[in-house]
């Protein structure tokens, strides 16, 4: 491979080609030389803009959670609006895409990956799930202040069923995704108690 490549924002173009690693390959098909070769540069250039493999698999965790966190944002101004069970639904099916699912097996087997994302972000849980967590938990919040969703719901149990199931939902990736009305199913027997009708 030829070292003299240049690459513009060589950390972003080496975070996409780590994406459509990990998407096609998963979590053990994502090393440092596969992101190298993806990218079309020298391993060397990955390691000159990072510590180390583990210290560049944080870097890109954070990245894509931060972008989680950017469209999570929206699921919170939807409070009000449609109906609950309609905005959790299209809103579980957006944030768990292909690219937060891919990731989160790789911070569940990688323990140096999952001690640096911990320092990065004390007490914020397992990056991707936190982040979706966060919103779900913030839109039934906003709701329930509405009147939406009982008063005397407990917004961290319902948050943890409809997340943990949402997971388990799209975690099986073969043959693809679950469909809205899978997801819908799920939200709307986890709210069946606490939504007004």
């Amino acid at each position: 491979m030829p070292t003299g490549v240049h690459l513009r924002d060589a950390r972003q173009q080496l975070f996409d080609a780590a994406e459509r690693v990990l998407l096609r390959d998963g979590a053990n098909g994502l090393t440092s030389r596969a992101v190298t070769d993806e990218a079309g540069c020298a391993k060397g250039v990955l390691h000159r803009h990072f510590a180390d493999f583990d210290a560049f698999l944080a870097e890109l965790v954070l990245d894509r959670a931060a972008e989680l966190d950017a469209r999570a944002r929206t699921l919170g101004e939807r409070a009000g609006a449609g109906t609950v069970a309609g905005n959790l639904t299209e809103a579980l099916t957006g944030l768990f895409g292909p690219v937060p699912v891919a990731i989160i097996p790789l911070i569940t087997f990688r323990d140096e990956l999952r001690a640096r994302l911990r320092e990065a972000t004390p007490g914020g849980g397992i990056a991707v799930l936190a982040q979706i967590a966060t919103a779900v938990s913030g839109y039934l919040t906003r709701e329930r202040a509405l009147g939406r969703v009982s008063a005397g719901a407990d917004i961290d149990s319902l948050t943890l069923s409809l997340v943990g199931g949402g997971h388990l939902l799209f975690a099986d990736r073969d043959p693809g995704p679950p469909d809205a009305a899978a997801v819908g199913k799920l939200v709307t027997a986890v709210l069946a108690d606490v939504v007004r009708r």
